[in-house]
């Protein structure tokens, strides 16, 4: 699979403030690729350079296998900052503003206003809009032109629970018609929830990149209590299955790979003649992973 977008190296510098450090990374083409990290982790500034906004201190970037050029900068729509349209016009009149300016055909909007849920209040004033509307209406104003690529600035931020996920469904639907979206986020759960690929940044540094299945892999765990301890940790330390085991109080803690279950461990420990008092499975959460990626 073709890479849209490859990053080498890339620093920023703010003074005596490095914002980011020896950044390389590759968004594959039709993923949805997040740049997952806190407030202040280099999401926006990588965000920034690539799009040409900022000057990278050192590093390189291509597009397509490109340099930016006016070319390629059509082959991308944008949300960098909070949207800004003409609160008094109308949406679809606000839409053939942002066309003329990007000199996208105004044969577009109708298409783009019908993807983004706002076909039925395009003559509505933008000033009556909610703040989840306003969101999709700039994601109607990037789509305009059709580009190939999408790259969205913490897309859901500030939204209601109904508008973050009006705005994730709109996110996997325009996804789900072959553009790439490049999104930063500082929620795990968006990026779990909506993104193919991951890049974890920390303080400007890249702390963990790939498949989001991989990166941000959801191992519970799985807590015992048996009579013969010693038994069993000799017996479960030598199963194929189990990645880790470690002991927690009168608990036997274990760490399964992927396919396998609390059952196993059960009728494994019944075969050989232990029978557990007590099994539990211990969820992890995104949060703890996300720790653990960041502290490494």
């Amino acid at each position: 699979m073709a890479n849209v977008l490859e990053i080498q190296g890339l620093s920023k510098n703010y003074g005596s403030v490095t914002a980011l450090q020896n950044l390389s990374l590759q968004v594959p083409q039709g993923s949805i690729y997040g740049l997952l990290g806190p407030n202040g982790s280099g999401k926006t500034t990588t965000l920034g350079i690539v799009l040409d906004v900022l000057k990278a201190s050192a590093g390189t970037f291509q597009w397509f296998g490109q340099p930016y050029t006016g070319t390629v900068k059509r082959s991308i729509g944008a949300i960098l900052e909070t949207p800004n349209f003409y609160p008094y016009l109308s949406a679809y009149k606000n839409l053939q503003i942002a066309a003329d300016i990007k000199k996208a055909p105004h044969s577009d909007i109708p298409q783009v206003l019908e993807m983004t849920g706002l076909a039925a209040r395009q003559n509505s004033p933008f000033r009556t809009f909610s703040l989840g509307m306003k969101q999709r209406l700039a994601l109607a104003s990037a789509l305009l032109g059709n580009p190939e690529v999408l790259v969205l600035d913490e897309p859901t931020n500030g939204l209601d629970p109904q508008g973050i996920a009006d705005v994730r469904n709109l996110i996997r639907n325009i996804a789900a018609q072959g553009k790439t979206i490049i999104l930063a986020s500082h929620l795990l759960d968006e990026v779990e929830k909506v993104c193919t690929h991951v890049a974890v940044l920390q303080k400007g540094i890249l702390k963990a990149e790939g498949n989001v299945s991989n990166i941000l892999a959801q191992q519970d765990q799985v807590l015992i209590t048996v009579p013969q301890p010693e038994k069993a940790l000799s017996l479960l330390q030598n199963l194929p299955f189990v990645e880790s085991i470690k002991t927690e109080r009168e608990w036997l803690q274990l760490v399964l790979k992927n396919g396998y279950s609390s059952t196993d461990i059960n009728k494994t420990l019944f075969e050989n003649g232990i029978v557990a008092s007590q099994i539990m499975v211990r969820k992890k959460s995104l949060e703890s992973q996300f720790l653990e990626i960041v502290n490494k």
